[in-house]
């Protein structure tokens, strides 16, 4: 069975707050040096990525209104099958540059969602 698009949206932008959560205050120094940390941040952008490619699967329209949704997605699965080649650099860089910009593009798509369904 299909999901609502609404939901895969809101998975995303869940995981993108939990990501904000998790991170705040924090430095790349402290993402390198604590494991749960980086456990997290990484489940949290798989959930993302794997979230975005059903989506995309099911509603092809949305692609146009997500920056960068191949690249998010590759990168679910490099975290996934590529593990041992991530760079914590680059998922701070992610986290600290990107995310934002997908957190603005999921709101205004859930809000837009929402509207039409009302």
């Amino acid at each position: 069975m299909r999901r609502d698009l609404r939901a895969y949206l809101w998975d995303v932008e869940q995981a993108a707050h939990d990501i904000e959560v998790f991170t705040h205050g924090k430095q790349l120094s402290d993402y390198q040096n604590e494991a749960m940390l980086r456990a997290a941040v990484e489940r949290r952008l798989e959930v993302i990525g794997e979230a975005l490619a059903q989506a995309l699967r099911h509603f092809p329209e949305v692609a146009s209104r997500i920056t960068d949704h191949q690249q998010i997605i590759a990168f679910r699965n490099q975290l996934i099958h590529g593990y041992a080649t991530v760079q914590d650099a680059l998922v701070w860089d992610i986290v600290q540059t990107d995310l934002p910009v997908l957190q603005q593009q999921t709101a205004d798509l859930l809000r837009e969602t929402e509207e039409r369904q009302k």
